[in-house]
């Protein structure tokens, strides 16, 4: 038995599975649903049910509060269909692809993180939108997922950024085996991450660790846009080795309209700038939220906290825009099927 599921306002359609996860359901017919972590922890699959009812799996509260679930939200990452459903959720304009790629350059930029680029069969190209991701296949069916840190370019190129993840399956494999034209298989773009061109509002950009890497993309591209709005960068990491893309960020930041906020957890004895949580140095420095386009990108706990903070200190909620990756997935049970 299936039941019908409608999106809007795409007015796309698939069908979900009694049992099945409606994000599963959606990918498995090239429908590309945002999500992250897929546990029910980020937020990022998250829409509004406007008919039908779904029963969910398991979630964080900070992810989905009680409030929200009774004003009609859900996790699609955990959320099962009970009947037909039509659900409000932006997909972007982006249809979802699956190609190979070609390793064309391995950089090394810290400690734990180095710079891939990906070269694309002659002829093929990811029609992507700055600040989405796509998905490594892995030779086992699993699905690893990166965002994109470069805006579209005329060569083709995708850029990522990887850190390296005690025990994860890819991260270890790309740090102690991946070589020069080495064939990955990707799978996107996905997710709802990207600049909305529409609005004049500054922009609020906060990244934890590698979440620079979708921050990146979106900065590329206001620059290819001659977008000059207020723009505010909060980069958050441990300690100074590990801003590893910051002589870049500090050249953004040469721009009149850039400032650049780095924000050290864990910070060195001769560290002379701010230090704590990144979300709670930008709540010490912004007065009025509702004035800014928030985008944060990062681990889930990050951008939770980051969320949960903002909107109580007064961001409307249309103006958060968030990605969250969640790096234990490589060590996670399922596998997506090909």
């Amino acid at each position: 038995m299936s039941y019908k599921i409608t999106l809007q306002p795409s007015e796309k359609t698939f069908a979900a599975e009694v049992g099945e996860f409606i994000v599963d359901a959606a990918h498995r017919q090239g429908i590309p649903l945002p999500y992250s972590c897929r546990d029910g922890t980020c937020g990022t699959c998250k829409g509004k049910v406007l008919s039908g009812e779904v029963k969910h799996d398991h979630y964080s509260s900070q992810a989905l509060s009680d409030d929200e679930r009774k004003d009609g939200r859900a996790l699609f990452c955990q959320a099962q269909a009970c009947s037909d459903l039509v659900l409000e959720l932006d997909l972007g304009n982006s249809a979802v692809q699956r190609l190979p790629s070609r390793v064309d350059q391995i950089d090394n930029l810290a400690h734990d993180v180095m710079r891939l680029f990906l070269k694309l069969p002659t002829g093929k190209k990811l029609n992507y939108i700055a600040g989405q991701y796509i998905d490594i296949i892995m030779s086992d069916g699993r699905h690893r997922t990166y965002s994109i840190a470069n805006a579209p370019r005329d060569d083709g190129m995708i850029e990522l950024h990887i850190r390296n993840v005690e025990g994860g399956r890819f991260s270890d494999f790309a740090f102690h085996h991946l070589e020069q034209k080495t064939i990955l298989r990707i799978e996107g773009p996905m997710g709802a991450f990207y600049l909305r061109q529409d609005s004049t509002r500054p922009l609020l950009l906060v990244a934890g660790g590698t979440g620079l890497a979708p921050i990146k993309a979106i900065i590329e591209a206001a620059q290819q846009a001659g977008d000059k709005r207020k723009t505010l960068l909060y980069w958050g990491v441990r300690s100074k080795r590990d801003l590893y893309f910051e002589e870049t960020v500090k050249q953004w930041a040469e721009a009149e309209h850039i400032t650049y906020v780095p924000v050290l957890s864990e910070p060195d004895a001769d560290w002379q700038g701010r230090s704590g949580y990144v979300h709670e140095a930008v709540l010490k420095d912004i007065a009025d939220f509702s004035q800014y386009d928030v985008y944060a990108a990062g681990p889930p706990i990050m951008v939770s906290s980051a969320r949960n903070s903002f909107l109580e200190a007064g961001l409307p909620e249309a103006q958060i825009f968030h990605d969250a990756f969640e790096w234990a997935l490589d060590t996670q049970a399922a596998i997506k099927k090909d």
